[in-house]
């Protein structure tokens, strides 16, 4: 009934929409792409190959030649491979985090990853969540979503995810990376994080993911039933 059906889900950091568009995606039988990941994985290159975050020239020559690739392990987890290496832990390390927003704001990387995200989603079938699917990446998505959270509950979120692995976590420090993640992607030039104006809002504020994804299955079926 879903089949070839394009998904969008947008929102700001720790909202939890990639653990929603994983669960959404398994649920559907659809293919996930975080393209999250895929900044994440230019950042870490960059990192790695001492290029500065304020050579826009340099970082956009660094999203046209990379090669990233993404693959669903037997548990229906993620992996993201860059030049066949596998990053998937090294991209979730919180200076990765420090530094995606400033290679995302880069017009160039956005252009870039755009095209290579764009292919991806052209057969459908597909749930993709980042910070402008909705409004750039997949403009024709046949469903947009937007999820959003208290700016507490979407540090408390991260500092878990990060304790999880192994990080020792200052919560006030987190919420204020967290705000200033927010500022830069909603502020930028080049495609701001901003809901699609039909997009359908949700707070997971005072829900969990298998509740989101209830509500999102539901009015997928409700409008196309």
């Amino acid at each position: 009934m879903f089949l070839g059906l394009k998904i969008a889900i947008d929102g700001p950091a720790g909202a939890g929409k990639s653990t929603v568009a994983k669960k959404l995606a398994c649920r559907l039988g659809f293919l996930y792409i975080d393209t999250g990941a895929m900044y994440r994985a230019v950042t870490y290159e960059a990192l790695l190959k001492g290029v500065s975050m304020e050579d826009e020239i340099a970082l956009t020559d660094l999203a046209r030649n990379i090669n990233i690739t993404l693959s669903v392990d037997p548990d229906n987890e993620t992996r993201i491979f860059v030049d066949l290496m596998e990053v998937t832990r090294e991209i979730r390390e919180p200076v990765i985090s420090r530094h995606v927003s400033l290679v995302a704001r880069v017009s160039g990387v956005r252009r870039e990853l755009v095209r290579l995200q764009q292919q991806m989603a052209a057969a459908g079938g597909v749930v993709m969540e980042g910070r402008d699917i909705g409004t750039v990446v997949l403009p024709d998505a046949d469903f947009k979503f937007y999820l959003t959270a208290s700016p507490l509950e979407r540090a408390k979120r991260r500092a878990r995810e990060l304790e999880e692995n192994g990080h020792r976590i200052d919560l006030d420090q987190l919420a204020g990376e967290i705000a200033e993640r927010d500022k830069i992607d909603s502020t930028r030039v080049t495609d701001p994080l901003r809901p699609a104006t039909e997009a359908e809002i949700i707070d997971c504020s005072a829900v969990d993911a298998e509740q989101v994804v209830q509500m999102i299955v539901e009015k997928v079926a409700g409008r196309i039933g």
